[in-house]
């Protein structure tokens, strides 16, 4: 069964990083591999929008990593809708990479690499990020929904590393798991902190105080999912997912450590939209 781990607290930081240890994520990185943390700034937004990932977080992530003496460590991103860097400066990130002496890189200007997927359900061929093919990745995604992928959380979060943005895009489900099967996270991280209901960009904070953490990004993403109160199988891209063998996504095959589903559930409001277009 695949684990996903619960946390809930008033310290992301440490939440992070008791996260992590749950799910026992140093298993899942390669020795003499650099990390990719990951986050989600699809614009400038400020955190407690619920838009955008919590430096606090990502702190967590770096902490883990470094209190496992793991030396190669960047965070990167590219923004979809904004500098990436102002993005990186307006959530704190700069900081947090400062302090922890890591270094921070603008995907959007990384050298791209075209890769064509095995057996792709739709996308043929696309640019990928160097940095991203060769690190290990670990995905920090907001606690949101979506307007067309249903939710946008550690999978669809890898569209960052991609050039352009719009060629995940018609058929957008089958895509995320084409992308994915090539640079799948080795380690998911939801942001629950703030969480974002209504759509990615609505900017309708909902306080959680969650980190949801584990090895299967697609469980992850399921559990994240249930949470805000959607079925994990009524999103499309989580069921295409599993049936490529990319993890689970039913909940009876998942353990949760920690805190139970049904504890920590809320009822999320979602685009109108998309309960027409994520099925």
């Amino acid at each position: 069964m695949s684990r996903v781990a619960i946390v809930k607290g008033t310290n992301p930081q440490n939440m992070t990083v008791k996260a992590l240890e749950m799910a026992n994520a140093l298993e899942a990185l390669q020795k003499g591999k650099p990390v990719l943390i990951k986050p989600n700034y699809i614009n400038a937004s400020h955190p407690s929008t619920g838009i955008t990932t919590d430096s606090r977080v990502i702190e967590g992530v770096v902490a883990f990593l470094k209190l496992h003496q793991v030396g190669d460590v960047v965070i990167g991103e590219g923004s979809g809708f904004a500098d990436t860097f102002r993005a990186f400066q307006v959530a704190g990130v700069d900081r947090v990479a400062e302090k922890w002496k890591v270094r921070l890189a603008d995907l959007n200007k990384d050298e791209f690499v075209e890769v064509k997927p095995v057996n792709p359900l739709a996308l043929k061929q696309v640019k990928i990020a160097r940095t991203a093919l060769e690190s290990t990745i670990i995905s920090v995604p907001k606690l949101k929904p979506h307007r067309m992928a249903g939710v946008t959380l550690s999978l669809k979060n890898m569209m960052g590393a991609v050039t352009p943005k719009g060629s995940i895009h018609n058929p957008l489900s089958e895509k995320i798991v084409d992308l994915a099967s090539v640079i799948k996270p080795s380690v998911a991280v939801i942001d629950g902190i703030i969480a974002g209901e209504g759509y990615e960009t609505s900017g309708a904070p909902v306080e959680m105080n969650l980190v949801i953490a584990g090895l299967d990004p697609v469980a992850v993403d399921a559990v994240g999912a249930a949470v805000m109160g959607i079925l994990p199988d009524s999103v499309k891209h989580l069921r295409l997912a599993e049936e490529r063998g990319l993890g689970t996504c039913d909940l009876k095959q998942i353990e949760t450590l920690g805190e139970p589903i049904e504890k920590v559930r809320k009822k999320f409001r979602t685009s109108f939209l998309s309960k027409f277009l994520f099925m």
